[in-house]
């Protein structure tokens, strides 16, 4: 039988066990390692591919002509946090949209569950798309030290925090995540880190670090991931690489330079980045010593690492009308200095959270603070892969348009990276980063997760006016040898997993 890919979703050609194999024509095969296109058929049967090569259709074989369109490995977001509905829509359109077949959940340190839970309550319901996840320290320290966690950890509490660590990386984990920016792995000790880093060493996994500061004390926190992997031998990826202060942008050169140096001594050191010159966290993220009565740390931080009008409401339980104004909008309406409004917005949110302490989210800002240099220089080095670090809802379009943006932006209009350097870095680059064996390459015996899409129309149409945009181009997406996609619409089949590393 030969069809158009338009009819793949109408017939469930790929959706049932008993079907043929399935043959993929026509298509420029991107195989996710980097290397040019090829003109080659990619044959499927059940949840793998089989064959890649010129291939001749098979008795009772479904035929899929794809003519003028780019077939790439499903596309792989390495820092996700669109698992924060819990799979509400389990469709996940917002990244099926944009190609994306595999999430990576657990990142900045965040956790609420261990591993085998997790995996459990995923298999009870999937999505459509594959969720991978890593052990988050946050979520470590909350199970062991509770609510007493503004100190360091003691020698037993922090075995007590190496055998979960353990235990979820039996059951699957990627490994340990930390977010020593935030509450509570800012008061971990470097020796903390290190113990901890040891048993994900011993475990197999990799270590990935929103590190302790993106801004001042940005050299230190670089030395610091760079020590984790020179005194454990773990493959080390910063999370989300970026120059978050005004006074060094620019620098980005510099500071892959010293990542070039450090993987020649032999440590494994990678970083995932974000398209976007601005980021999405905690009001509190830009006050390191915690100080909320620090008016000049206030000051410093909008004049430094942002600007007033650069630091959107994302989401403020305590007044809900502030969310899509700016810290400058807000001393507007309240009639005083900005800096002093910032405080303000802290301690009001930190009082709120005190009164429903049952809340799992109480505020977040969006602050403008990078460089567009920096950011395409960080994207092009050959060790970066693309992440969003997005979620569903809100008002960042980074949840939305990461990946087509990257191919909007930095192939198509800028020329800094090929189709091709850009698919690797959406695929098999964020799979051998992540240590996922099965994904990310369209070669035989890997999983049948694939893309089809018009390279000259696949884009990002979300912005910040407009942050849950769908992307547009992708004309089909298979996760698992199962459309999940078509023609701008889910399919309404889950075929997704729960993957545990080196099962995947």
């Amino acid at each position: 039988m030969h069809i158009g890919f338009t009819a793949i979703a109408a017939f469930g050609l790929l959706a049932s066990a008993a079907s043929a194999s399935t043959l993929i024509t026509g298509a420029s095969v991107h195989d996710g390692s980097g290397a040019p296109p090829r003109a080659v058929a990619v044959r499927i049967d059940k949840d793998r591919i089989i064959a890649v090569g010129a291939l001749k259709p098979r008795r009772h074989e479904t035929v899929i002509r794809a003519d003028g369109l780019v077939l790439a490995p499903g596309f792989i977001d390495s820092h996700s946090h669109h698992d924060r509905s819990d799979y509400a829509d389990r469709s996940m359109t917002p990244l099926l949209a944009q190609g994306v077949t595999t999430i990576v959940v657990g990142q900045d340190g965040d956790g609420d569950a261990p591993f085998a839970a997790l995996h459990a309550s995923f298999a009870a319901r999937p999505a459509a798309i594959n969720v991978a996840a890593y052990t988050g320290h946050g979520w470590l320290r909350d199970k062991v030290m509770g609510v007493d966690f503004k100190r360091t950890a003691t020698p037993q509490e922090v075995q007590a925090m190496q055998a979960l660590l353990a235990a979820d990386l039996k059951a699957g984990s990627l490994g340990l995540s930390t977010g020593l920016e935030y509450d509570p792995g800012i008061y971990s000790s470097h020796d903390e880190v290190l113990a901890l880093a040891r048993t994900a060493k011993a475990g197999g996994g990799t270590y990935m670090s929103h590190i302790r500061s993106e801004d001042v004390g940005f050299d230190a926190a670089i030395d610091e991931i760079l020590d984790i992997g020179a005194q454990t031998g773990i493959p080390v990826q910063i999370s989300h690489l970026k120059i978050g202060i005004v006074d060094r942008w620019g620098e980005a050169k510099q500071v892959l330079a010293k990542l070039d140096a450090a993987r020649a001594r032999g440590i494994n050191v990678t970083a995932d980045v974000y398209p976007y010159e601005y980021w999405q966290s905690t009001l509190t993220v830009l006050f390191p010593k915690r100080d909320f009565t620090d008016l000049a740390a206030s000051r410093f931080a909008l004049t430094h690492l942002t600007t007033p009008a650069g630091m959107l409401i994302g989401y403020y339980a305590p007044e809900p009308a502030y969310v899509g104004k700016t810290i400058a909008d807000i001393a507007a309406l309240r009639g005083e200095e900005p800096a002093v409004t910032y405080l303000w917005l802290i301690n009001k949110a930190q009082a709120w959270k005190a009164a429903h302490p049952e809340a799992t989210r109480v505020e977040s800002v969006i602050g403008t603070a990078m460089a567009p240099a920096d950011i395409a220089d960080f994207l092009a080095w050959p060790h970066s892969n693309l992440c969003s670090d997005g979620g569903i809802g809100g008002l960042h379009p980074r949840g939305y348009g990461a990946f087509g943006r990257l191919v909007r932006v930095y192939v198509r209009e800028t020329g800094r990276l090929t189709l091709a350097e850009a698919i690797h870095k959406m695929s098999g680059l964020s799979a051998a980063h992540l240590g996922l064996k099965s994904r990310g390459l369209i070669r035989p015996g890997m999983a049948a997760d694939l893309v089809l899409f018009d390279p000259d129309r696949f884009a990002d149409t979300a912005s910040v006016q407009s942050p849950n945009a769908l992307a547009v181009g992708m004309k089909t997406v298979i996760v698992g040898g199962v459309p999940v996609w078509q023609d701008g619409k889910p399919t309404g089949t889950y075929p997704g997993h729960f993957l545990k590393r080196g099962q995947d």
